[in-house]
């Protein structure tokens, strides 16, 4: 149904570290379920990522097994991972971000 497919299951994850490319953030968070988007957003200025990401997971499941799990170790640095409330809606939420 139309309803249903409108549902975001997705994370926001922070802390993380520059050396960990947007495969390697795939490739964990797929452990927990099947990963539909994986937005890493670049920095032109750096040519680094800004340390934060959204992982969209195409059910509620692999959500719940990211959420459930109480640390997130990825090459030795602790992730910050937490439920996307807001739906990702291009550049606005980058300003919002700096904001708060």
């Amino acid at each position: 149904s139309m309803a249903s497919s409108k549902k975001v299951f997705e994370v926001f994850v922070s802390k993380i570290p520059w050396t960990i490319a947007s495969k390697d953030m795939r490739e964990y968070f797929g452990q927990f379920g099947q990963v539909k988007k994986c937005l890493l957003p670049f920095d032109k200025e750096t040519g680094f990522h800004r340390g934060f990401c959204w992982i969209g997971y195409t059910s509620e499941e692999g959500l719940h097994n990211a959420l459930q799990k109480d640390q997130h170790m990825l090459e030795g640095a602790t992730l910050q991972v937490q439920r996307n409330r807001k739906v990702f809606a291009g550049q606005k939420t980058n300003k919002e971000v700096k904001e708060s």
